[in-house]
């Protein structure tokens, strides 16, 4: 047990390192935002207080800043592209990401890890002209085609991280180690609301649906998408555009339904809700329609593909009848790889 005062918390931590034999090295967690960033923070929970963890999050980004500040430090880049920036501010933005990750202090006694987006990029170039090992994680919401980014790093990368063993046919040299989650943080109880999250980019056709289903009892993760007149319109619910908690609002949920994304695996392994995916339609970047299929049957949840008022309410009461499949968290194998390649 650490002592979490002061001194002594820094010379329980280095007793423990020596037990271990594990040497001080740092690891460098690249958080693109949303999804990528619950992929750092599960890894962060389990090295916590077993190496130096620095994180790196995208410029503006504060749900990610806050929930990554309590391991250690945080810096910031420029995220070169969103989900619909075009092509040249992606170019440019990358310049200049390219340019700031020069700053980076980066080497041999540094793991990189890149938690996919193209914001992970830029810095592993960085780290691999400096001899840091990169760690390269492709999506748990990849599963017919790679994702660009890990697509790329796959060239450069020491170790590709796989969650699923489908990706292994495009990542031939990858090592599957399991869908990555964060660790249970509260005990799930049931408040009896409906939770309905669109992740970090919002889901206005979801929202649009929600709002012709009658329902009452509804939490509401807006995103972008937030406006008053939600909760002037239905008082009964509660509305918010994000939280740094959001563990805490999943927790007490009786049914989720959200976008295909990391939430699913939260939501569904980390605090057993039942859970519905609705994909949107607005984002072509990330996983598609087949990935969502496979996905929600290696989980047991429910994908609805057809987005009415009538389904959706259909799925929210069929929802807690099905029995979620339970898996190994790829987290805890992961971050023992890299306190391995620590003591190396």
């Amino acid at each position: 047990m650490f002592v979490k005062l002061g001194c002594f918390k820094i010379c329980a931590i280095d007793a423990y390192i020596v037990g271990q034999g594990v040497r001080m090295g740092k690891v460098v967690l690249l958080a693109g935002g949303g999804g990528h960033t619950s992929y750092a923070y599960a890894l962060a929970q389990h090295l916590d207080g077993k190496c130096e963890i620095e994180s790196i999050v995208p410029e503006g980004d504060e749900l990610s800043y806050a929930k990554l500040k309590r391991f250690g430090l945080v810096n910031t880049l420029p995220k070169p592209r969103g989900p619909k920036t075009s092509l040249a501010p992606f170019l440019a933005g990358l310049g200049v990401s390219l340019i700031r990750s020069s700053s980076l202090k980066l080497g041999s006694d540094t793991i990189t890890v890149s938690t996919g987006s193209n914001f992970c990029v830029s810095p592993c170039i960085k780290a691999w002209t400096k001899g840091s090992p990169i760690i390269n994680i492709e999506s748990s919401v990849r599963l017919v085609k790679p994702s660009k980014t890990a697509k790329y790093l796959y060239r450069i990368a020491s170790l590709t991280a796989l969650q699923w063993p489908e990706q292994k046919e495009f990542f031939p040299k990858g090592e599957v180690f399991g869908p990555i989650f964060a660790r249970k943080e509260i005990e799930a109880r049931n408040d009896g609301y409906v939770l309905v999250t669109g992740g970090t980019y919002g889901h206005k056709s979801l929202i649009e649906t929600l709002d012709a289903t009658g329902l009452e009892n509804v939490f509401l993760q807006a995103g972008p998408h937030y406006s008053p007149e939600y909760v002037k319109k239905h008082p009964s619910w509660k509305v918010i555009p994000y939280s740094d908690r959001f563990h805490e609002i999943i927790a007490g949920a009786s049914v989720v339904v959200t976008h295909l994304g990391d939430t699913v695996l939260e939501s569904a392994l980390v605090y057993g809700k039942p859970t519905i995916i609705v994909l949107n339609p607005e984002w072509t970047r990330t996983g598609g329609p087949e990935d969502a299929r496979i996905l929600a049957k290696k989980i047991n949840v429910i994908l609805l593909e057809q987005l009415t008022a009538k389904d959706l309410l259909e799925a929210i009461e069929r929802a807690p009848t099905i029995e979620i499949r339970s898996t190994t968290n790829g987290a805890e194998l992961l971050s023992g790889r890299l306190l391995e390649m620590l003591r190396a």
